[in-house]
This record gives C-alpha cells, structure tokens and sequence, in this order.
C-alpha cells in the first residue's frame, strides 16, 4: 500500500507521475502575432488604428502630389527666368507666356503686364509714378497669392504630424487600461492575460509614430522649398514693377 512506502519513495513515484514521458516534448507556448493581436484588439483601439492609418495613407498622398507640384514649378520657373533675362521687352516675354503654365513667375509677370497694359491704354510707354506704384503693388499681390498656393495641403501635414503621435497615445493608454482591467477581472497577471493587451497598445503607438514622422520631415522639407521660391518671387514682383515703369524693356 502506498501510506506504508516510505518518503522518499513516495516521492519518486510522486516525480514519475509528473514528469512528460520519455521522448515527449513540452508544448512551445503560443507566439504573438501582431496581425491578429490587431484584429482581436478592443473596438476603441481597432478605431484608433484604422484613423492612424488613413492618416499615414494621406499623408503620402499629399507628399506626392506636392513633390510633383513643387518639382514642375521649379523647373518651369527656371525656364521662364532665363527666357526673361534674355527678352528685349515684355512684348516678346507675352507671346511665349503659354509654354510656363506651370510657373508662378510666368502667373506673376502676367499679372504686372495685364496692369501696366490697364494703365496705358494698351500701349508699351513709360509709367509715372502712381501707376508704377499701382503695378508693384498687383505683383506684389500676385507673388503672395502664388506662395499660398504653393502651401496648399501642407498645412494638413502640419495636423497630421503633430496630432497622430497623441492618437496613438490614447490608443496606448487604452489598451494599457484594458490590460489592467483584465487582471483585475480574472485576478491572475500572468504573462498571457497581460501581454496581448500592452502589445495591442504598443502597436497603436508606433503607428501614431509611422504617420507622423514622415509627415513632420515633409512639412519642413517643403516650408523651406516654399520659402525659398517665396524669397524669390518677392524680388522678382520688384523687378517687373521697376521694368513697367520704363516701359516693359
């Protein structure tokens, strides 16, 4: 009978019975894959990260469209600037005009030649003082509104960069509360109850993190591109005002 064995062989039997059978392997504890931790995640986190990846997905978006944008208004800028240099007058500059649509300098220089030509009657002549006045100031105008269209949409990847880091957050900070809920509900904090629900909060932090950081390089990248044509057109509203009053040569 086993109550009159001794200790230690109880315990080796006791020992026996415990250990897996010889060849037997222990089964690997189930591994985290982060796809389904995303889609067995909680409703306000799954909410969190869908919004996050609409952000990352616009501001990709944006970037491209605004690369191309700025590439084409360089390019054609550059163009225009060397056929102006070279130009004997603003008449001969105007008959070209339609070959840069996509510069603002041609949208700028057509702005001050539409208002000397208003002034004059239609004629090229010189311009007195008031009507030189009144031209600088048209470009002037015209060069300020070209830079706001040059910023358009930017302004968007200004929001996404500085709001999808504090989305990501929430999301983090409700799944770390939905962590402790499920410890204190089921009263066990071991590894299996913990561990999904940080690594879904985790997640949504680091997705807070892919849109915005590529959206802050961009809006920065960008400003100084826009500020520098900016810089730019500035001197050049100058210089078609200064060219009107002598008569566009």
């Amino acid at each position: 009978m086993f109550w009159n064995q001794p200790a230690h062989a109880l315990g080796a039997i006791t020992a026996s019975l415990a250990a897996p059978p010889s060849g037997a392997s222990l089964p690997e504890p189930p591994k985290l894959d982060p796809v389904v931790l995303v889609l067995q995640a909680s409703v306000p986190v799954k909410l969190v990260l869908l919004l996050l990846v609409m952000f990352s997905v616009t501001c990709w978006i944006v970037i491209g469209v605004k690369a191309l944008h700025l590439a084409r208004a360089r390019g054609e800028s550059a163009k225009f600037l060397d056929a102006f240099d070279r130009a004997s007058g603003f008449a001969e500059i105007a008959q070209g005009l339609s070959a840069f649509r996509g510069s603002p300098f041609a949208r700028i220089f057509a702005v001050g030649y539409d208002e000397m030509l208003r002034m004059t009657g239609g004629t090229l002549r010189k311009l007195d003082d008031a009507q030189g006045m009144h031209v600088e100031s048209a470009t002037r105008r015209a060069a300020a509104k070209e830079v706001s269209h040059l910023e358009s949409w930017m302004s968007l990847l200004g929001t996404i960069g500085s709001t999808a880091p504090f989305i990501g957050l929430f999301g983090t900070v409700y799944g770390i509360m939905d962590a402790f809920l499920s410890i204190g509900n089921q009263q066990n904090a071991n590894l299996p109850v913990v561990a999904p629900k940080i690594a879904e909060a985790l997640i949504a932090t680091a997705i807070g993190l892919v849109a915005a950081i590529p959206s802050v390089m961009a809006y920065n990248y960008f400003a100084r591109r826009v500020q520098q044509l900016g810089d730019i057109m500035e001197g050049f509203a100058a210089d078609v005002a200064s060219r009107a009053r002598m008569g566009g040569l």
